[in-house]
């Protein structure tokens, strides 16, 4: 049998919210969007977060690939897969001249 758990008093939850509202310091909120901020109120990046020495020059991008580049890699990724196509195709017809060719040889050594 199922039993009906007393609900738990919520009045103390609300206490607890309205304490926190209480500790919270107009100041500490962020400005309404009706304030208006002057330059000064507004903090540079390099203000708040120092860098050190060797950090000072940023380091140089990566170029990005010629067109040249791209089109050699992608000549070379089609050959490859044309090669593999035929790989097959190619590797019967030598096994085929190769047996034809020996047994040539053969038949002239017994002779």
């Amino acid at each position: 049998m199922d039993s009906l758990k007393p609900k738990p008093d919520t009045a103390h939850l609300l206490d607890d919210l309205q304490s926190i509202r209480d500790l919270l310091d107009e100041d500490l909120l962020p400005p309404l969007l009706t304030e208006t901020l002057g330059a000064d109120d507004i903090l540079l990046l390099s203000e708040i977060v120092t860098l050190e020495e060797d950090e000072q020059e940023p380091h140089p991008a990566p170029s990005p690939p010629s067109l040249e580049q791209s089109l050699h890699t992608e000549a070379q990724l089609i050959l490859q897969e044309v090669v593999d196509d035929f790989l097959p195709q190619i590797e019967a017809e030598l096994k085929r001249r190769l047996e034809t060719r020996l047994e040539r040889l053969l038949a002239l050594r017994h002779a």
